[in-house]
């Protein structure tokens, strides 16, 4: 199911994006799909003040509907690579939204290589960034999970 007809738009994070992010973050079946260990609160915002927003080399952007919070979509270095990652919140799952906004963030986000490492069990990340032009060039252990690897050119 798609909504052809709602506005996907991207915008700077706002101090009242972090609210969202954290309750999207704590959502059972987000935490079930993507494995990732959701942060206390405090963790949580010390994280994003400090490592992201915090961080001048790091793209950061949130994911609207209608100009609802949906979700963020980040780039960032890691050593001499560069990684994308992407939540959203559970109401935006499965309706096309993911896509739009990636292919909006890629317009702003021109380095090149860049790497995604979704765990490989979520095959919905998998395939949105295949859509992209991301490319597995192999596996990934973190902790007992398994990450496909994935990189644009």
């Amino acid at each position: 199911m798609s909504d052809d007809d709602v506005e996907v738009r991207l915008r700077d994070v706002v101090e009242a994006d972090l609210e969202f992010f954290l309750a999207y973050e704590h959502d059972p079946e987000a935490v079930r799909r993507s494995r990732f260990t959701p942060r206390p609160r405090e963790a949580f915002l010390r994280h994003w003040r400090t490592k992201v927003l915090g961080d001048d080399t790091v793209l950061v952007q949130t994911v609207t509907v209608d100009e609802d919070v949906a979700g963020s979509i980040v780039a960032w270095w890691d050593g001499d690579r560069r990684f994308l990652g992407y939540w959203l919140g559970r109401p935006y799952w499965g309706r096309g939204i993911g896509g739009r906004a990636l292919a909006l963030f890629l317009e702003r986000e021109q380095n090149r290589p860049l790497h995604a490492d979704p765990v490989g069990d979520n095959t919905g990340s998998v395939r949105l960034l295949e859509k992209h032009g991301f490319r597995r060039t192999g596996t990934v252990r973190h902790g007992d999970d398994e990450h496909v690897m994935l990189v644009l050119a």
